[in-house]
């Protein structure tokens, strides 16, 4: 029986066209990212498991990979399987996101880094979701992050860098989603909710665009039918607000769409937010959406994430961060940051490659001297230009729609005649 030789399930091959065109693309967002002050840094593809497991990572921890302990003997398995605790076999997983990783490398290296560190991490991630469209168990994530600076001027950065960068990939349309989880915890303190249910609660809110309100309203019934009520009939007197997006960030729009006595310092820095960020690019929106959650357990402010109208989920997202760092510190640190979705957000832009036009072909045949043959290669590509050798085969369509479907934009024979690079005639490969 054959063996499989497809890539695990919910990860991918990238063939050379594919890859140079995913690199492009993170070369751009590298590049704007760095040009608004932030320094690339490298973590490490797996952390402790306890440190993924610590309750930062909300539903995400469930979806870490874990990796089993090396010498694991019969007598650990049996111990493991009798007190259910199966995580006591693992002591590495792989990241789950860059976040977490992040916290462990500041609290690691502080006395090294300046008072307010910002910082680029853009590296694949790993989590055990049911693959499908625009998911993966394999995925790539651009983050920009803020450690140190408690102020707006953080998230007015991380904003104001996100959106430069979508800008430079050509992508418009772009509606940057905000909410606050203050202003999500007064509306379920509004409603009636304990709060040791409100975890549960934003799960199910966080699904609202997935089965809308009455849905949300069933979830949540059999924890409180009263408390449930009160939050349906929020949540779909809020639906014709949420059609494009959301509402404007000010205080006059954001009261008129929440319930009376919601957190006003949170809405005012809202109305803040929108004023520091009005120089941002044509193409990107700013929206309050008060049903906006963010799935991760460890935002505590100010929360973000951009919709586009050609991806059913979002491409972005971030917020503020606070109390991370302290879990590794003992003492709190102010952290935000951005992440774009770099899987989704390759497959909405047109990424020109700028270096196809000095990439070329020699097509030569089989009698051309070896030194000769690699004297023009060398000449060539000491002038700048990108070559590949491939042999004269009877089948020369093939050849060259090989050539074009990986980059390259000309060819040229080399016959054993052919003296040097001055002797090429090239044409386009069309």
């Amino acid at each position: 029986m054959a063996s499989p030789i497809t890539p695990p399930r919910g990860m991918r091959d990238f063939l050379p066209a594919e890859k140079a065109r995913r690199e492009h693309a993170l070369g751009v967002i590298r590049r704007s990212f760095a040009a608004h002050g932030f320094d690339e840094i490298e973590t490490p593809v797996v952390e402790d498991v306890a440190r993924l497991h610590s309750g930062l990572g909300g539903d995400n921890e469930k979806l870490a990979f874990s990796v089993l302990k090396r010498g694991l003997g019969g007598d650990d398995l049996r111990e493991a399987i009798e007190s259910g605790d199966t995580l006591a076999l693992c002591d590495l997983g792989l990241r789950f996101d860059l976040t977490v990783p992040l916290a462990r490398f500041y609290a690691s290296h502080r006395g090294e880094l300046p008072p307010v560190f910002r910082s680029i991490q853009i590296a694949p991630v790993w989590r055990a979701e049911r693959p499908q469209k625009g998911r993966y168990r394999q995925f790539v994530q651009c983050d920009i992050d803020i450690i140190g600076e408690g102020s707006q001027l953080a998230e007015v950065e991380l904003i104001t860098a996100t959106a430069a960068a979508l800008e430079a990939l050509g992508l418009t349309g772009c509606t940057i989603r905000i909410n606050d989880r203050r202003i999500l915890g007064g509306l379920l303190e509004y409603c009636g909710f304990a709060e040791a249910r409100w975890p549960q609660v934003l799960i199910s809110i966080d699904k609202l665009d997935k089965i809308g309100a009455e849905g949300v309203v069933a979830e949540l019934s059999e924890g409180g039918a009263d408390s449930a009520a009160v939050l349906g009939g929020i949540l779909a007197a809020l639906e014709p607000h949420l059609a494009d997006g959301g509402v404007e960030l000010t205080v006059e729009a954001i009261a008129g769409i929440l319930p009376a006595g919601m957190d006003t310092d949170a809405i005012a820095e809202l109305e803040a937010l929108a004023h520091a960020l009005d120089t941002l690019p044509e193409g990107v929106a700013l929206r309050f959406d008060p049903t906006l959650v963010r799935g991760m357990g460890y935002y505590t402010g100010t929360i973000f994430e951009i919709a586009h109208p050609g991806s059913g989920s979002s491409v972005g997202g971030g917020g503020r961060y606070d109390g991370m760092i302290g879990r590794f510190l003992g003492t709190d640190v102010p952290a935000a940051g951005f992440s774009i979705g770099f899987e989704r957000v390759v497959d909405l832009i047109d990424v020109p490659d700028d270096s196809a036009a000095d990439s070329v072909v020699l097509v030569h045949d089989a009698d051309v001297p070896l030194d000769r043959l690699m004297a023009i290669k060398s000449s060539l590509v000491a002038s700048g230009k990108r070559v590949r050798l491939d042999r004269r085969a009877k089948n020369l369509k093939a050849v060259l729609d090989r050539a074009a479907a990986s980059g390259y934009r000309s060819f040229a024979f080399v016959g054993a005649g052919t003296a040097d690079a001055s002797a090429l005639e090239f044409k386009p490969l069309a």
